[in-house]
């Protein structure tokens, strides 16, 4: 075949294409297992950072199973619905149904004998959605940690609620009032405690620059919790 005709650039580039089609094809599937155990490894990591414990992806699975005891899929009544996987619960697809069809998972953490809930968060921030996970204590209105992240805040602005001094203002913080309201927590530009000292005041203070992702941060807590505080106060309760 003549080298120099168009029929023969035409098949030439037509087999490259199949060629790297095939290549990537291939490499995406035996990657694919891969990108699993990372996302995995990724959200054990992140639960386990609520409750104050730092591993890497490759231990993650081991100090998990270590640390948390329970994982429960709860109903709208407070029983736990054995036949779902609480670690595959997609908050993002729950959120859309009803609030009776929804499961509400919940981890139950063991360290030094004290014991933590952690309860799933998602909400929305300026462009897109944040998520998370927060910590209580057995008291059920004392935050041990927060985790946070986002698909698309602006970098020095709303992306600051991944960073560990703005998370960090969250721990001790209360969730209920002093007369055993829940009110969450407000990220809130007028917090007169900057330092964080007053752990009563159900406030922590802003991202400057960044309230819109400050306002979808308060209101993913409070949606969230409302949900359990109803399950975990007004039904059989995990912690029995």
């Amino acid at each position: 075949m003549n080298r120099d005709s168009n029929l023969y650039t035409f098949i030439f580039a037509s087999i490259m294409v199949i060629a790297v089609a095939s290549s990537l094809a291939l490499t995406h599937s035996s990657l694919k297992e891969k990108q699993k155990d990372n996302v995995r490894n990724e959200k054990m990591q992140n639960i386990l950072a609520t409750i104050g414990i730092y591993t890497s992806r490759e231990s993650a699975e081991e100090i998990y199973t270590k640390h948390i005891v329970e994982e429960l899929s709860l109903k709208i009544d407070g029983t736990n619905d054995q036949s779902v996987s609480t670690f595959n619960i997609s908050l993002n697809q729950e959120l859309k149904k009803p609030d009776s069809e929804q499961r509400y998972p919940l981890y139950v953490a063991s360290v030094d004998k004290d014991k933590f809930y952690i309860v799933p968060l998602r909400g929305a921030g300026l462009w897109d959605a944040i998520w998370g996970y927060i910590a209580l204590e057995n008291d059920f209105k004392t935050i041990k940690g927060v985790v946070f992240d986002h698909k698309s805040e602006t970098a020095g602005l709303g992306a600051e609620i991944t960073q560990d001094w703005f998370q960090d203002s969250f721990k001790g913080e209360k969730i209920l009032d002093k007369k055993n309201n829940l009110v969450g927590i407000d990220v809130s530009k007028t917090n007169n405690d900057p330092k964080g000292l007053d752990k009563e005041d159900n406030q922590v203070d802003y991202i400057s620059g960044a309230t819109i992702t400050g306002d979808g941060v308060s209101d993913m807590i409070s949606e969230r919790l409302e949900k359990y505080t109803c399950l975990l106060y007004t039904s059989p309760s995990p912690r029995d």
